[in-house]
């Protein structure tokens, strides 16, 4: 192909359109006459697409899935906290609003791993997270819609946070039919090993979800999540910075390995909402590589894994003033509902992270929600007071969160039948 200093740009309005990961569709016949038309390289480049993002999606449609992720989750300009903060130009992917009961990241995850399950036989899903979980809710909603059971193993991390009564995602668990036990934390794999070996006595056929939906076959799910980052800015624009919940580790890796899979090179910068910085890039580290091994492509440079723990606070799930804030400001600027546990606190993380000026003016910053919302509404979250100057507050608000104690009696004096007890009987 010969090329030119002054190339003749080819008519947008005769060349293929892009699907959601970036790839372009027609038939061979307008590929052969596009690249008639290109006078360079990077003329047939922009015309046909990247040849790592078809490659990439071509490996991932391989994998077979659910499908419960129908098309990509929209990219909203957060115009309101943009000029509160004065910095980056932000903007939000919202997979907060993907399918399955209440929504979530963990729902791209699932479409493969519940995939799994049924292709092994499986009639019953175990997995494990905290007393809130929202990787158990979405676990027992999966469940639910594909008509097999879902026993889920809680793990009170905070002495004390276990209530059987409690709300939010807890509520749910029951809503959605799965059974539940609760351990201490540290006494997962014991519970698990019992549970699976129980099952298995009475002629079940259980499969194990791991934690989060986090191994190299759930974080495939974020691979394709990166697929439909990369297609949208080729229309809209670079982003200089990704920033997202960093726990599990499945979003965090799976976005990663997807990008780089994808010839895409900007940086993610995890929050950490539990371990410390160095032992949560180590376990990403390690993720991303072996799901980019999955993907055909090499190691994940170690210096590309982006950690920060900051923003943990006390503990996990332990409240901070800056998370508190972050709740509010999403809610009061963009109306968004974050939680308090994960995106409350990358969250607090991207504020802080503008406010200091590093990602500050003239950069454009996507922040990932991963949903948890309905875990917002076990916990109180009111301002003690409005400030006065409520467009730039000069400190965190003094917002509590105290637990929301609504007893099954009580939820029946107010829903009267519709409250289902634990046996299924209304």
């Amino acid at each position: 192909m010969t090329t030119t200093s002054h190339p003749v740009p080819i008519s947008l309005n005769k060349v293929p359109s892009n699907d959601i990961y970036g790839r372009r569709t027609g038939s061979p016949g307008e590929e052969a006459r596009i690249r008639s038309l290109a006078n360079t390289e990077d003329d047939l480049g922009r015309a046909l697409g990247n040849p790592k993002i078809d490659r990439l999606a071509r490996i991932l449609d391989s994998v077979p899935r659910r499908q419960y992720v129908k098309q990509a989750t929209p990219i909203e300009s957060m115009e309101n906290l943009t000029q509160l903060l004065g910095g980056a130009e932000l903007f939000i992917k919202r997979d907060d609003l993907l399918p399955l009961a209440g929504g979530g990241s963990k729902t791209r995850k699932l479409e493969y791993l519940v995939q799994a399950a049924i292709d092994e036989g499986a009639d019953i899903l175990v997995t494990c997270g905290a007393v809130q979980s929202n990787h158990c809710r979405l676990t027992a909603s999966a469940a639910a819609r594909e008509g097999i059971d879902c026993h889920l193993i809680l793990e009170e991390r905070i002495p004390g946070s276990y209530k059987p009564d409690a709300g939010g995602n807890n509520y749910a668990f029951a809503l959605l039919g799965a059974t539940t036990s609760v351990v201490a934390e540290g006494g997962v794999p014991e519970e698990e090993a019992r549970i699976i070996a129980k099952l298995r006595a009475e002629g079940r056929r259980p499969f194990l979800v791991p934690g989060g939906g986090s191994n190299e076959l759930g974080s495939l799910g974020y691979a394709r999540a990166a697929l439909e980052v990369v297609q949208w800015t080729r229309d809209h624009g670079a982003f200089d910075a990704i920033v997202l919940c960093s726990g599990s580790g499945g979003t965090h890796a799976g976005m990663l390995a997807g990008l780089r899979a994808a010839g895409d090179h900007t940086p993610v910068i995890g929050i950490s909402t539990r371990a410390a910085a160095d032992a949560q890039a180590r376990k990403i580290h390690g993720l991303s590589t072996r799901t980019s091994a999955s993907l055909g492509e090499g190691d994940i440079p170690s210096d590309h894994v982006i950690v920060r723990d900051a923003y943990v606070g006390p503990g996990y799930s332990l409240p901070t003033d800056e998370m508190a804030e972050a709740i509010q400001l999403f809610a009061r600027r963009e109306s968004i509902f974050l939680d308090p546990v994960y995106t409350g606190k990358a969250a607090a993380g991207l504020i802080d992270l503008v406010r200091s000026g590093e990602l500050g003016l003239g950069k454009r910053v996507l922040f990932l929600h991963t949903g948890g919302a309905p875990s917002l509404f076990h916990y109180q979250t009111l301002p003690d007071d409005v400030p006065a100057d409520e467009a730039a507050p000069a400190k965190p608000l003094g917002l509590h969160f105290d637990s929301l104690r609504v007893s099954r009696d009580e939820m029946s004096a107010i829903y009267g039948r519709y409250v289902v007890d634990e046996a299924g009987s209304s």
